[in-house]
């Protein structure tokens, strides 16, 4: 557990020493997530030290000490949701940046899995690749790779995902499946033989 209920009403009391630690236990968690929302370093970093000014000048408006988890994850979803608007123009653009003759050399394999392509989960799985599950997650929408990365990259739970996102844990079953057929159908798109996922 990365922290204990009289440890979070020690900060919202105005400890500074117990938010520091909450804040180091928390941060590399954070940046996890915002790191795989947006696949750039320098803004990861910066939503990350934004969400916890945000917890630090908002601690009040925790009103049970429970829900630390979902209200963390919260201030950090609002201020990927937020970075992302204001920056969707540019911040993504160098992501698919490539160079058509170093294409040209490529040779790409159809996909032919018939069990993969029936279970999204399983495909996704399937794809070690860091740097093209990256790519792909900046492709699909918004609030399904939100919850993509909630539950296949930080665990947690339906339920922790629904009130993190104000949704129900139906909706947020929804958008896990979506998502995760949205990356199978990029992935796809590529064309990458299975080699190429794992080491390209």
């Amino acid at each position: 557990m990365l922290y204990s209920e009289n440890l979070v009403a020690q900060a919202q009391q105005g400890d500074k020493q117990a938010f520091n630690q909450l804040a180091n236990a928390w941060y590399p968690r954070i940046y996890n997530f915002t790191y795989k929302y947006f696949a750039d370093e320098e803004l990861a970093m910066e939503v990350t030290q934004k969400t916890f000014i945000s917890v630090y000048q908002h601690f009040e408006s925790l009103q049970d000490t429970e829900k630390f988890k979902s209200w963390i994850y919260r201030i950090a979803h609002n201020m990927c949701h937020n970075e992302h608007k204001k920056n969707k123009k540019t911040s993504f653009l160098g992501l698919f940046k490539t160079n058509k003759d170093n294409d040209d050399e490529i040779e790409y394999l159809p996909i032919s899995d018939e069990q993969n392509r029936s279970n999204p989960s399983n495909y996704v799985e399937n794809v070690e690749n860091t740097t093209l599950l990256e790519k792909a997650l900046a492709k699909i929408n918004p609030d399904q790779k939100a919850v993509v990365i909630m539950k296949e990259y930080e665990g947690l739970k339906f339920s922790e995902i629904a009130e993190i996102l104000q949704i129900s844990e139906s909706t947020a079953k929804a958008r896990l499946y979506y998502g995760l057929d949205a990356l199978r159908k990029v992935f796809e798109g590529w064309n990458l033989s299975k080699e190429q996922m794992l080491y390209s």
